[in-house]
């Protein structure tokens, strides 16, 4: 791989952005631009623009989409792997992570081997346990989990084992190459933001295509820095809530058909357990909305947030 273009979707928050263009502009591997895509309006995109270098310490140029609409998460992605399709692969990452400076080398270098057509690495949380090494969908419970949740990062992974079990890299790092994206089309926008990521690994593996990880690129996550999706329960906001409920169906539903009349009752049973019997009853009523969205099918940005 001799050039790729990090893409990032932002949502008002600048000096997040910068925090991790920080981070970036360390990265051992140089041959890659940035194109970032501002989903928070133009005001939002004004500010971004004015504090936003054009080019980071190594170089690599630094691009503000001029789209001014929110896209949504996998729209943003999109319109950033649009704007530089020339290049040899994507390297999707979200404004609230700090890779290590040798992620980057090491997510190029497994992909280079060929065997796969898209790489995830290590996410780690700022006290040093680990997020996920990638991530194992279950159609029947239309449910996510994420392989070595909670594990130091000491811990002696074996890659063959993780690429065994996972079916889905997590959206907040993947390195894509341009057969993953020529074979399997761009994200589904109308998921407008998460799961989006699940469905287009599906679909990737479901078209023969390979996922594969590396364990030595290293990236730490503030999960949940722009949407509050890693607050307390208690204290978990609307939007996270219902959309996650939502998409979980529309997956099922667009990968696994005949699986959802079984999985409509299991995602609200795992609903009830994860909010309802833990009394909070706000997150509950959102998590209801958005498993009913998930069941009349309903899609893109949410009526009540446009």
């Amino acid at each position: 791989m001799t050039s790729l273009a990090v893409c990032i979707v932002s949502f008002r928050d600048p000096a997040l952005i910068a925090h991790c263009l920080d981070a970036v502009a360390q990265s051992t591997f140089e041959a890659f631009e940035v194109v970032i895509c501002e989903n928070g309006g133009p005001d939002a995109r004004q500010r971004l623009r004015d504090t936003l270098p054009s080019t980071l310490a190594g170089g690599q140029a630094v691009t503000l989409l001029r789209q001014e609409e929110n896209l949504g998460y996998a729209g943003g992605v999109n319109a950033c792997m649009a704007a530089r399709s020339d290049v040899d692969g994507w390297w999707i990452l979200n404004p609230d992570t700090r890779p290590d400076p040798g992620a980057l080398q090491a997510l190029v270098d497994r992909l280079d081997l060929g065997d796969c057509d898209a790489v995830g690495g290590v996410l780690y949380h700022p006290d040093g346990r680990v997020q996920a090494y990638g991530g194992h969908w279950n159609p029947w419970l239309a449910r996510a989990s994420s392989i070595g949740l909670g594990e130091p990062l000491t811990t002696r992974i074996e890659p063959r084992r993780v690429e065994a079990r996972m079916n889905y890299l997590l959206g907040a790092c993947m390195l894509v190459g341009r057969r993953f994206l020529e074979a399997t089309g761009p994200m589904r926008d109308d998921y407008f933001l998460y799961a989006e990521e699940v469905e287009w690994c599906l679909r990737a593996r479901s078209r023969g295509l390979r996922l594969g990880f590396a364990p030595d690129a290293r990236i730490c996550h503030g999960q949940g820095g722009t949407t509050g999706s890693a607050a307390d329960i208690h204290q978990r906001p609307l939007l996270p809530i219902y959309l996650d409920e939502r998409n979980k169906l529309h997956v099922v539903r667009d990968t696994t058909p005949a699986r959802l009349a079984v999985a409509i009752p299991f995602a609200l049973l795992l609903t009830w357990a994860r909010f309802g019997r833990r009394r909070a009853k706000r997150q509950w009523k959102d998590a209801m909305a958005g498993w009913w969205a998930g069941v009349c099918n309903e899609r893109g940005m949410p009526r009540w947030l446009s």
